[in-house]
């Protein structure tokens, strides 16, 4: 599966850095959210702000970087 990532700003009220994920189709699948290095959690990490497809539900996991939430995006979509 191939994803391709786009930057964008989200209003989320504090971490505004993000990322679009879209599947090889084009399709959004994803939005990412690059916490800040004052996060109290996770800093510096990327959060699942939301997902779409298989990736939507309650589970919004934090990634260390982009390659692992690739990685996890893949996984979700695998047959």
């Amino acid at each position: 599966m191939i994803l391709t990532f786009q930057p964008v700003r989200v209003a989320n009220g504090f971490d505004e850095e993000g990322m679009l994920v879209f599947d090889e189709e084009q399709r959004l699948v994803a939005v990412l959210t690059h916490l800040s290095e004052e996060n109290e959690v996770v800093p510096g990490h990327w959060f699942l702000e939301a997902g779409f497809g298989r990736i939507d539900g309650i589970n919004h996991p934090a990634f260390a970087d982009l390659e692992a939430a690739q990685v996890w995006i893949r996984q979700r979509f695998a047959p």
